[in-house]
């Protein structure tokens, strides 16, 4: 297994690979074994195993390879396989498959800010790397319509111009946000069962089952092999449109020979199987039926079998319903456009026409589930929904489960709501929500159908990955089969051996911010924190251009420091030693302004500490008169 352990080691260990499959009855290596044992092991076999020396984080490790069968092997191109996000995270997905001239692109997401990043509405993946080698990226295939696979596409198409593939409602989820952006792409829709050539490579799709409609998995054929790419998934055995997982065609891959595996390891910790679909419309069906008034339910507006079991079950109970929320109304307007949901005539009402309806005739389906500081039932939690005010007898259901980080923001709206008198059902207390990703069973059904002779893990943070990477071991998986990587790193894939190089490919989260792209870092950041820590203090001081004596001031402006009306001693001691530090500045360097704006910060910063203990951004501001 290469990560942690890999790093301690500064012995070769790239492996050889037997492209027919079958981990289970592939002998084990010694990885301890020196150069000499290596050789021995490798002639016998009538195969040379290339040689590579381990390197610390910080560099792509080189290799050096000292006999002919090395060099004979070294001709031949590897399939580099670079990740540029979706691990070590959940959010911003985004894999590159190269092969010498030809790039290929799996997914291309976003992800939500973490909690210190202030002000940052998103987080995309770094393209710099494919805008370098723009003229090799033959094409973009999604394998669903989750924003952390389909949310930095707008992004990606203003930089290159390249064919996006995705299912029916993948590609239209993506034409809307292409509007938004005011730009249009070359989308090409396919169905579950299409194979696609994106330049070199053959793409076979395959229908799996998970939170939202028209989801694919990736049976890639490449020069070195057939990589599989499961995307997101779950086994439903009973899903609500019918259409489970091919498995028969999944064992056919998997017995003609599948070089890597690449899987969801959203939950490798949760032992068994992800309950189906089904379940979370009884539940929902009985919810609803005890209802007296208004009921109002927030889900993912991308889950549309999830969105029709609500619609059903309001219909069966008599209720009307009406739609809130921009991305909900988006979505559902384009699954009916698309045939995903069916609503009976005189179903929908208009969200602002509900004053004449009895509260135990109305159901309200919003975005929010997540907390969201400006989504719909946030708003209403507040009172700032023009439409909708939360009052006692309302029932209010979250069917979601809160995505990793996002915990206190749903638990602060759940508060909320409780206080204005509302009865709240979520999904510790009720079966209203299942997950879309696999649990461990259905990880093993899905490793032992496809038989890889390489697994690499994908989509989570390091604890889900190293767990699935314990899980496939369980099934006799060699360790040193098993690649763990971050974002960056580069998986090199020959006929005869894997190899993992790390730090190859930049791959930083690149901040939006409004309009802007890339244009606060971790500078800005770093200051916004410290501002959000202890305030800020702005020393301005008017100077005579001339002598360079002080005409005015030095003044102190404070914000999130201290309320000055209660603080006018310290805000007065602060200007005595402001100004002493203008006089001394200018008696030892004169007219360097450079040099005055640094003595009065160490010396305010100084007096502010002993005063308060505290370390706000200290700026000063020189006029010239």
């Amino acid at each position: 297994m290469k990560r942690q352990e890999e790093k301690q080691s500064t012995k070769t260990n790239t492996r050889n690979g037997n492209s027919n499959g079958g981990t289970a009855a592939k002998p084990k290596q010694n990885s301890k074994g020196g150069m000499l044992t290596q050789l021995k092991k490798s002639v016998k076999k009538a195969t040379e195993s290339p040689v590579r020396e381990d390197v610390k984080r910080t560099t792509a490790p080189t290799k050096n390879r000292s006999t002919s069968a090395q060099a004979s092997e070294n001709k031949s191109e590897p399939l580099k396989i670079i990740p540029l996000g979706g691990l070590n995270e959940i959010g911003k997905n985004l894999t590159i498959l190269e092969y010498k001239n030809d790039i290929m692109l799996v997914d291309c997401g976003f992800s939500f800010p973490e909690d210190e990043m202030y002000g940052i509405d998103i987080v995309l993946p770094d393209f710099t790397y494919l805008i370098k080698n723009a003229n090799k990226v033959k094409g973009l295939i999604l394998t669903h319509g989750h924003e952390d696979h389909i949310g930095a596409v707008p992004y990606l198409l203003k930089q290159l111009n390249i064919p996006v593939y995705g299912t029916r409602l993948t590609i239209g989820l993506v034409e809307n946000k292409l509007k938004e952006h005011g730009i249009r792409g070359n989308l090409k829709r396919i169905n579950p069962g299409d194979k696609v050539k994106i330049g070199l490579f053959e793409v076979e799709t395959i229908r799996v089952t998970h939170s939202v409609v028209d989801a694919i998995c990736l049976s890639i054929n490449t020069p070195v092999g057939t990589i599989f790419h499961t995307g997101d998934f779950k086994i439903d055995y009973t899903p609500v449109d019918g259409a489970p997982i091919d498995f028969a065609r999944l064992a056919e891959i998997g017995k003609r020979g599948v070089k890597l595996l690449m899987a969801d390891s959203t939950n490798a910790m949760r032992p068994g199987y992800t309950a189906s679909e089904k379940v979370v419309g009884e539940a929902l069906g009985n919810i609803f039926r005890s209802a007296e008034g208004r009921i109002i339910i927030a889900t993912f507006s991308s889950n549309v079998h999830r969105v029709q079991r609500i619609i059903d079950n309001a219909v069966a109970c008599g209720r009307k319903v009406a739609i809130s929320g921009r991305s909900m109304i988006n979505v559902v307007n384009l699954a009916i456009e698309l045939g995903y949901i069916s609503i009976p005539a005189n179903t929908l009402v208009d969200i602002n026409k509900l004053k004449g309806i009895p509260d135990s005739k109305v159901l309200i389906v919003t975005t929010g589930s997540q907390g969201e500081p400006m989504s719909a039932l946030s708003r209403m939690s507040t009172s700032e929904h023009k439409s909708v005010q939360i009052r006692k007898g309302d029932m209010v259901i979250l069917s979601s489960t809160p995505v990793p980080g996002n915990e206190k923001t749903v638990s602060n709206v759940v508060n909320k709501l409780f206080e204005k008198g509302a009865d709240v059902i979520y999904s510790d207390i009720a079966d209203i929500h299942v997950s879309g990703h696999a649990c461990q069973e259905e990880l093993k059904l899905i490793h032992s159908l496809i038989k890889p002779t390489y697994f690499m893990p994908v989509h989570g943070e390091y604890r889900h990955l190293k767990r699935h990477a314990l899980l496939a071991e369980s099934l006799g998986m060699d360790s040193e089969d098993i690649f763990i990587l971050e974002n960056g790193d580069m998986l090199s894939l020959t006929k005869q051996s894997a190899d993992l190089s790390y730090n190859v490919v930049s791959a930083d989260p690149v901040l939006v911010d409004g309009l802007g792209v890339g244009d606060v870092g971790n500078i800005v950041l770093r200051d916004r924190r410290l501002l959000s820590e202890a305030g800020l203090i702005v020393v301005v001081a008017t100077i005579n251009r001339a002598t360079k004596e002080i005409i005015s001031g030095p003044d102190i402006i404070s914000r999130g420091f201290v309320y000055v009306r209660e603080n006018s001693d310290l805000i007065d001691e602060a200007k005595i030693v402001a100004q002493k530090a203008l006089e001394k500045s200018h008696r030892s360097n004169g007219a360097d302004w450079n040099a005055m704006k640094t003595c009065v910060k160490e010396e305010m910063r100084s007096f502010i500490y002993k005063s308060t203990g505290r370390n706000p951004v200290i700026l000063p501001i020189f006029m010239e008169a």
